[in-house]
């Protein structure tokens, strides 16, 4: 089994050393894990600093063993439409094994909070936020999956946390699909959203959709920023991505590995 997605205390966020997380990880019988530290930047100015101090990166991983555990080391992203050469010059910071893009602002605002909810439906909501990422993902190369496509389900501030069904956004969630198999980039499978607004995000037919726009490479993570959520729900991941597409992939060197399931 494994996670290529999870956040220790270098991350902003995080709440536990590399080590707890790599120990927990062995704990739920996992093989390989990535550790993807977020590398965003604020456009509101509001969370200050929310990129990595590479130091302290350096420092949490390179000497990070635990037997039998497959450590790799990796970064989320936050992409925006115009960040492309700050990015690109962030990724001569140290080398990653996997870069995950995720977009958590949208016009301005932390689609995590009620902000950018505030006046617009549901649909509307979402309809925005997937117009932001397709946006996204046209402007930018330097990621090889796209994390959690459908984040804002489980957005703290959305009065509907629910998943985003696909043909709600058909026209829009095909392009976003297409343009990520043209460019062999890849789609994670996160599991973060099953206790929070009750599925996978995406959920499984964007996986059958995805195979069939011509999409081969797909993650599992858990988005973990505590050691308790590590590798939850990795089985149960891997087990449907085997159904869809016979295997999952990891990544070392910023390559695909694709392991048969």
């Amino acid at each position: 089994m494994f996670d290529f997605h999870m956040h220790s205390r270098v991350s902003f966020d995080g709440r536990a050393s590399g080590m707890e997380m790599a120990l927990a990880a062995k704990k739920a019988g996992l093989k390989e894990i990535c550790f993807t530290d977020h590398l965003d930047y604020d456009p509101t100015g509001k969370m200050q600093n929310i990129a990595f101090d590479t130091a302290v990166y350096n420092a949490e991983y390179d000497s990070l063993h635990v037997d039998g555990l497959t450590i790799r080391r990796g970064v989320e992203f936050g992409m925006a439409p115009d960040n492309q050469a700050r990015f690109r010059a962030d990724l001569q910071r140290r080398p990653f094994d996997f870069v995950l893009g995720s977009v958590h602002f949208v016009d301005g605002m932390d689609v995590y909070f009620s902000e950018f909810f505030s006046g617009k439906t549901a649909l509307q909501a979402q309809r925005r936020y997937l117009e932001a990422t397709l946006a996204c993902v046209r402007a930018q190369e330097d990621y090889d999956v796209l994390a959690h496509l459908t984040y804002i389900s489980k957005a703290g501030g959305n009065p509907d946390p629910s998943p985003i069904r696909y043909e709600d956004h058909r026209l829009l969630l095909d392009e976003i699909l297409k343009t990520l198999a043209a460019r062999g980039k890849g789609l994670e499978l996160n599991t973060s959203g099953m206790d929070r607004c009750g599925d996978y995000l995406p959920p499984a037919d964007y996986f059958v959709r995805f195979r069939e726009l011509g999409g081969r490479i797909v993650t599992v993570g858990s988005d973990a920023h505590s050691p308790t959520r590590v590798g939850q729900y990795s089985r149960e991941a891997c087990a449907l991505l085997k159904d869809i597409f016979g295997y999952v992939c990891t990544f070392q060197g910023r390559e695909p590995i694709f392991h048969t399931l």
